[in-house]
């Protein structure tokens, strides 16, 4: 038997190892459906996405960039995006930032870890303190800018890990103590959002 690891995505219809069909059933001594290969052996686990990212500050401003890729075009979000192959969650958080802000930054601690279920992903951010003010947006970034607790635009946040940990952040700004926070968001409330 074969075990090969991957990301939920969508319905697979071939063996990434043989190139068989593969068929959706309750492997021996499992207890949920996998992707399985008769012709091969191999079973196809599909597991969760890690997105990775920072809540860059200076000052008492924080760096948010406008999203130029789908979803969620056009809004507001913290730096982050998904991790990959080969780099630890701190250096993901890091490459994040800097390909979607061109930020000079400086990692912090562990700020939130947020279960989505429903679209498979764990979103992780870490608080970040920037250097200078230098900024140099990447293609996946309409503008990024430094925004005011006061300036927040709260209506266009493009996703609600996102709103959830900034909130978070000040609040804990205002008591003079950051901690870190777990949640889970299960349901979108607006289409695309998570």
């Amino acid at each position: 038997m074969t075990v090969l690891l991957g990301s939920v995505g969508a319905a697979m219809k071939f063996c990434s190892n043989c190139g068989q069909r593969v068929s959706l059933e309750v492997p021996p001594g499992d207890n949920r459906s996998r992707y399985c290969c008769a012709s091969c052996g191999a079973i196809h686990y599909q597991n969760p996405n890690m997105v990775l990212g920072t809540i860059p500050a200076f000052g008492e401003r924080v760096l948010l960039c406008r999203r130029a890729i789908e979803p969620r075009y056009g809004y507001w979000t913290l730096p982050a995006g998904f991790m990959e192959n080969d780099e630890t969650i701190a250096e993901g958080a890091m490459r994040e930032t800097s390909e979607e802000t061109g930020a000079n930054v400086e990692l912090g601690e562990l700020y939130s870890v947020i279960d989505v279920p429903h679209v498979h992903q764990v979103h992780i951010f870490f608080r970040a303190r920037m250097i200078d003010q230098h900024l140099d947006p990447g293609t996946e970034t309409l503008e990024a800018r430094l925004f005011a607790e006061s300036e927040i635009p709260w209506e266009q946040l493009a996703f609600r890990t996102v709103e959830y940990t900034l909130r978070r952040y000040f609040e804990d700004r205002r008591a003079g103590v950051f901690g870190t926070h777990v949640a889970a968001i299960r349901h979108r409330t607006r289409p695309g959002q998570s």
